[in-house]
């Protein structure tokens, strides 16, 4: 399969996403499948790209900054420079999400004061 074309039906099963999915990625100049007529055939690049574009879109990047990311590979470097962004963006993005976690983790334990005090309020009123 490394080098086989897949129809879109085939990159759907194999990604678990849908043909309205991979059209979209298509027109945001995300994919570029072969194209024969109406038909779609997807290249091994499609699917390494694909695997980036839902990786990237399940940490929280936009669909712009996964196109950034897919723009910096080169054949000249052996994707070098596109590894050192999507690191640089990683570790971006992890203390984005840190930084979430910390104010959910705050949120969380005032709104758990609230329901002790609103109990021992209601249980006073017995």
């Amino acid at each position: 399969m490394t080098n086989e074309v897949l129809t879109i039906r085939e990159m759907c099963d194999a990604h678990d996403v849908t043909p309205r999915t991979l059209r979209f990625y298509e027109a945001k100049e995300l994919l570029f499948p072969i194209r024969e007529g109406q038909k779609r055939l997807f290249t091994r690049r499609d699917r390494a790209r694909l695997k980036l574009i839902l990786k990237g879109k399940r940490f929280g990047f936009s669909l712009e900054e996964i196109r950034q990311l897919l723009d910096l590979y080169s054949d000249a470097d052996n994707g070098r420079a596109q590894m050192v962004g999507t690191l640089h963006a990683y570790r971006h993005q992890l203390g984005v999400m840190q930084k979430q976690r910390d104010e959910l983790l705050q949120i969380m334990s005032e709104l758990e004061e609230q329901i002790d005090w609103t109990e021992r309020e209601i249980g006073s009123m017995e």
